[in-house]
C-alpha cells in the first residue's frame, strides 16, 4: 500500500479558485447553515432580478461573517463601495442577525 502524500493529492485537493483547500473557507457539505439560509431569503427580498445568490459563512459556522456574491443589473455602473453600501445598510437593519 502507498503512503499517502501532500504531492500526491495536491490535484485533488483544489477548491473552486484553484486554492489548496486548506486554505479555503469552502465546506465539504452543500447543505447551508441557519444564517445562510436567513441572509439568501433577505437578499432574494431585497434584490429579486438577481441572477444568483451565493452566501457563504466564512466564520466557521457562528455567523459572524459572511461572503456574500451577487449578480444583478441592479449593481450594473456602481462602484465597487457602492455595491457593498447596499448590501451592508441592508443587513445592517436586520435584528435576526444581530447576536
Amino acid at each position: 500500500m502507498a503512503a499517502w502524500s501532500p504531492a500526491a493529492a495536491a490535484p485533488l485537493l483544489r477548491g473552486s479558485r484553484g486554492l489548496p483547500l486548506l486554505h479555503s473557507a469552502q465546506r465539504m457539505f452543500a447543505s447551508q447553515t441557519e444564517g445562510e439560509r436567513k441572509v439568501t431569503q433577505i437578499l432574494k427580498e431585497k434584490f429579486p432580478r438577481a441572477t444568483a445568490i451565493k452566501v457563504t459563512d466564512i466564520s466557521g459556522g457562528c455567523g459572524a461573517m459572511y461572503e456574500i456574491q451577487i449578480e444583478s443589473e441592479e449593481f450594473k455602473e456602481k462602484r465597487t463601495v457602492q455595491q457593498h453600501q447596499m448590501v451592508n445598510q441592508l443587513l445592517i437593519r436586520q435584528p435576526c442577525l444581530v447576536p
